[in-house]
C-alpha cells in the first residue's frame, strides 16, 4: 500500500486521487503522504559546497551596458 502511495505521489496525483485509486479514506492517505514526505526530507543529505562560484553566462540589463558602475552590487 505504501509503495503504491509513493508511486502515485511520483505521478503528482492529489491525495484525493490517491485515496480513490487505493480505496482508502482521504484522511488516511493524507497521513501516509505526510509521513512519506517527512521521511524524504529527513534523509536528504546536506550539500557540501565550498569555493568560488563561476557563471558561464551573464544577463546584463540594456540600461547598464558599458556602465557597470550603474548596476547595484549585492553584498
Amino acid at each position: 500500500m505504501w509503495i503504491l502511495c509513493l508511486y502515485f505521489m511520483g505521478l503528482n496525483l492529489s491525495n484525493q486521487q490517491i485515496a480513490q485509486e487505493l480505496g482508502l479514506n482521504k484522511d488516511d492517505v493524507h497521513a501516509m503522504t505526510r509521513q512519506l514526505r517527512q521521511g524524504v526530507v529527513a534523509r536528504k543529505p546536506e550539500p557540501n559546497l565550498s569555493g568560488e562560484v563561476e557563471c558561464d553566462e551573464v544577463y546584463v540589463v540594456a540600461g547598464h551596458k558599458g556602465h557597470p558602475e550603474a548596476a547595484k552590487k549585492r553584498p
